[in-house]
């Protein structure tokens, strides 16, 4: 089997755990939040990768910067939907400093991807 470059990334390996752990997260939201908050942090949630592996196919360093950059808007995305679930008391406050703390790691990695990508254009 084929690897691809981005599967290759540890920011997108953290991305991908981060995601399963936001829908496994969000099975226990009420229903009614299915068309609403748990729709939206899944999207963003997966979007952090989804960008990632998006960009990993752009030819030049220019493009592939903009969908890192892309990737780093949705994990942001996230932390406000996740601020969001816990002042509606839909996630505990170890939740959500645990995610919290994911997700800084992620846009921390984000950050120097991008930067490294346009060091090296």
């Amino acid at each position: 089997m084929h690897i691809y470059s981005f599967e290759k990334l540890e920011t997108w390996q953290k991305a991908r755990v981060f995601r399963k752990e936001i829908y496994l997260l969000t099975k226990k939201f009420p229903k009614e939040e299915l068309f609403g908050l748990i729709s939206q942090i899944k999207r963003s949630a997966s979007s952090i990768g989804d960008c990632l592996a998006e960009g990993s196919a752009r030819i030049t360093s220019k493009d592939k910067a903009h969908f890192v950059t892309m990737s780093y808007a949705s994990a942001i995305e996230t932390v406000n939907h996740l601020i969001g679930a816990f002042d509606l008391e839909l996630i505990t406050e170890e939740e959500y400093g645990y995610f919290r703390l994911k997700l800084d790691e992620i846009a921390n990695k984000l950050n120097a991807l991008r930067n490294s990508i346009l060091k090296n254009k």
